[in-house]
């Protein structure tokens, strides 16, 4: 069971030959796929990998964060955070990237939404089958100006 890692949600032309790449790349399969997502759970290199099929996106980098094993660990980055008097933006049970999540966003300087995410998941599979975000992730979006903006599509 891992602690922490690292999210890396890239924009991609078409999710399906991502898929296949980082595959094969990593290799182990993608743990979730859906319709214009993918996303793969790595052990080694610790990471989460986030495909979100956006043809024609102008980035392809799309967000960046920090998943944690619990609840417990975000709350404890949101306490760190204060204290250091970042700005942040709390939500909890935000269904984001077709899961239920708790999480909260710090403002970042020089990455490409402003900002990165720490956060766990608590319902990998969640009743909202389309995986539109619910609440701060599409707000978060909506804040950078971009119609076209799916952070967590």
């Amino acid at each position: 069971m891992f602690t922490k890692r690292i999210q890396l949600a890239l924009n991609v032309e078409d999710v399906a030959a991502a898929t296949t790449f980082y595959e094969k790349v990593f290799g182990v399969p993608p743990h979730k796929v859906r319709d214009g997502y993918a996303n793969f759970a790595i052990e080694d290199p610790p990471l989460k990998l986030v495909l979100i099929e956006k043809p024609g996106a102008d980035e392809h980098l799309n967000h960046l964060g920090v998943e944690a094993a619990s609840a417990g660990d975000v709350t404890e980055s949101l306490r760190r955070f204060e204290a250091a008097g970042l700005e942040t933006t709390v939500a909890e049970q935000d269904v984001c990237c077709h899961a239920t999540q708790d999480k909260v966003f710090v403002t970042a300087p020089d990455v490409p939404l402003g900002w990165w995410e720490f956060y766990s998941i608590s319902d990998d599979d969640p009743a909202n089958p389309d995986g539109e975000s619910t609440s701060v992730c599409a707000t978060n979006c909506a804040a950078q100006d971009s119609a076209e903006s799916t952070c967590c599509a």
